[in-house]
């Protein structure tokens, strides 16, 4: 693949005639390059071969990001360092988004780039009518490879460049195998809808190590399903199963990426329960068109953008709503993609929703059963997607997986299953239901349907089998895990939320995402500023940046367990309150109710709230803190005992206290 839209060795990028290299940057370009744009390039060719005169190496203008959808101006191989360039033309000071811009350009590099791993990279920031900056500060914030952004302008960019290479010690980096390096990312979600919107490939987005059960043949063999279903004018239904963060809401993205198209056979939808998620994921997906479109000279209205992307992907209640409307007409889609179908609907949960929402008595069905009777409509083929979580159902009436295969032996016996043989696992709760299939013909299990590997922390493997461990309190089995990702994930606890504040901070660079994750049912976190049941908009949360007092950067609003299930933070702050207290017996779960915990009796409230902590226990892909308040005395709320039992549990893992 070629990443940038012109490369050479500087030698003779010096040489070149200016014409010609503007040429190829304009032949590059995937859209109409206007005046300004050609402008800008010629300028940073002339400030380049002013300071690079005496240097010998690589020169890259326009290198491809694809997970973050935008190109790095300039990189440059200079013995032992990539300098990362970004050039603000025109610009008189250095804005803090820019600085942020380079930072983030940079730490995806380090990150997901095999060949920069462990090369010094170095982001710097040009402001072409910038005075000149007082000092040169060539520092690491973690004492990593990463150098933190330095400022210059076209002055100083030289005297910034040797500087760079008198701190660097490493080898003389080899263009060839720089070039051909893998470049194996692993997006948030909300990164990854947006390139396979733009119609980036899920192989462009995805890391490729062996470890990994590639989303790439997860993907292929979803559509190759969806294939024969047409091809042999049958249906199926599909149930891919995955840990925490290993990738099934991109699968099912990028299958209804690919059939975009409402006058195709194979369009496809994609269905999400998860109200935030879905308005998070076209919020996202229209500012990226608008932006993208104003880029390339062809702006478009936010209206118009979203009202695109909502046809894709929509909540699954709206699309039950429609069919309800037209009771024997197949919707026009013949794929439906159910992400998170374990949280769907049993039978009690829906009719009582049918008679209060929609005035249906004696409604029959659960909200499995008439999801497929829906697809069933169609004459021809059809096929459903499920797309399915280990013990991650956390609301009342959240069926898990068993109701979908009850219904598939109860009502459609004629539709073929395949099957991933995980399913078997006990966190999906369907090991009783799956031997009624034992007898049934038309069940095909399938490992490739299998996304064993988190993708969410890509600095450990290991975190949700470490979250698994902790909750189900096996001590020996989460030391030893813990063991294994506490140099590449840091895990830190704490009693104080200032000082879990302060932690985020100093470990977030760029425009990495941190905020405050907390159970729905701690009510009692009040006297910590945290109310949870003062509204807070996920959009604003999720998307906005840290100049916005309503996102995540500021620390002031916190999100539940609705609100990020299905989405990811790069560090968290998990402040853990007194409705899931360890005993030595096991976990005590409460509820506030009035002015006062009660026990919660009932099983499936206790699942609820377990898979509730595991919710928030893995929403970060970088690190989180852990606070544990120390209660109050003289409140009978929240007295000491009610918390401390519980920081006891988790700095006997091991985790170190700040």
């Amino acid at each position: 693949m070629e990443r940038a839209y012109y490369s050479d060795a500087i030698a003779n990028f010096l040489t070149t005639p200016s014409e010609n290299i503007l040429g190829k940057l304009t032949q590059a370009s995937s859209f109409p390059v206007d005046q300004p744009q050609r402008d800008a390039w010629l300028e940073q060719i002339v400030i380049l071969r002013k300071v690079l005169s005496k240097h010998q190496g690589s020169l890259y203008f326009e290198y491809s990001i694809p997970r973050m959808g935008r190109r790095i101006d300039v990189v440059l191989l200079i013995e032992g360092v990539v300098f990362i360039l970004e050039f603000k033309v025109g610009e008189d000071e250095f804005p803090a988004y820019a600085i942020d811009q380079v930072w983030d350009y940079a730490l995806d590099l380090g990150n997901f780039h095999e060949p920069s791993h462990n090369q010094l990279i170095a982001p710097i920031l040009i402001s072409t009518r910038a005075q000149t900056p007082l000092a040169i500060s060539v520092a690491t914030q973690h004492g990593d490879q990463i150098l933190i952004p330095i400022n210059a302008n076209p002055d100083t960019l030289h005297d910034v460049l040797v500087a760079v290479l008198r701190f660097s010690n490493g080898s003389k980096i080899d263009r060839a195998g720089w070039e051909a390096g893998r470049y194996c990312p692993t997006p948030t979600i909300i990164e990854a809808a947006m390139a396979l919107y733009s119609r980036h490939s899920v192989k462009d987005i995805s890391r490729s190590d062996a470890g990994a059960i590639n989303l790439g043949i997860t993907s292929d063999a979803v559509s190759q399903i969806i294939a024969q279903a047409k091809q042999l004018s049958r249906k199926s239904i599909c149930f891919v199963t995955g840990v925490p963060g290993a990738g099934k809401t991109l699968v099912g993205l990028n299958i209804a990426t690919q059939h975009v198209d409402k006058d195709s056979e194979l369009y496809s939808v994609f269905l999400s329960g998860n109200g935030p998620l879905v308005e998070i994921l076209r919020e996202a997906l229209a500012r990226d068109n608008v932006r993208a479109g104003k880029e390339q000279g062809k702006p478009i209205r936010k209206g118009v953008a979203l009202s695109e992307v909502k046809s894709f992907i929509q909540n699954v209640h709206h699309f039950r709503d429609d069919c309800l409307t037209d009771k024997t007409a197949p919707p026009i889609e013949h794929v439906a993609l159910f992400d998170e179908a374990q949280r769907a609907w049993d039978l009690k949960q829906t009719a009582n929703f049918m008679l209060r929402k929609k005035r249906i008595s004696n409604f029959n069905q659960s909200e499995p059963d008439f999801l497929i009777s829906c697809l069933n409509r169609h004459k021809d083929w059809a096929v459903v997607v499920c797309l399915v979580g280990g013990g991650q159902e956390i609301n009342t009436g959240e069926s898990g997986i068993s109701e979908w295969i009850e219904s598939l032996i109860k009502s459609y016996p004629d539709w073929h299953i395949h099957i991933s043989p995980r399913l078997q696992d006990s966190e999906y709760g369907a090991g009783k239901v799956l031997k009624a299939l034992e007898s049934r013909k038309n069940v095909d299990y399938r490992e490739e349907l299998h996304l064993g590997v988190s993708m969410r922390s890509f600095r450990a493997e290991h975190v949700s089998l470490l979250i698994k461990q902790l909750l189900d309190l096996d001590v020996k089995g989460a030391r030893e895990t813990y063991s294994k990702v506490k140099d590449k994930y840091p895990i830190t606890l704490t009693r104080d939320l200032n000082k879990a504040k302060r932690w985020l901070k100093d470990h977030a660079r760029g425009s990495e995402r941190y905020g405050i994750v907390v159970s729905s049912q701690a009510e009692r976190l009040k006297p910590h500023a945290i109310d949870v049941k003062s509204p807070m908009n996920p959009v604003h949360w999720f998307l906005d940046g840290k100049e916005d007092v309503r996102s995540s950067y500021y620390l002031e609003d916190v999100a539940t367990e609705f609100h990020v299930q299905g989405l990811e933070l790069d560090w968290a702050c998990v402040t853990w309150d007194a409705d899931f207290r360890y005993s030595p017996s096991g976990w005590d779960h409460r509820s506030f109710c009035g002015a006062r915990w009660t026990q919660i009796h009932k099983d499936h409230r206790k699942m609820y709230l377990k898979n509730a902590y595991r919710v928030l226990l893995t929403r970060a892909r970088q690190g989180m803190v852990i606070v544990v308040p120390e209660g109050e005395r003289s409140d009978p709320t929240r007295v000491p005992e009610y918390y401390s039992n519980t920081f006891n549990y988790l700095q006997d893992i091991g985790f170190p206290v700040i």
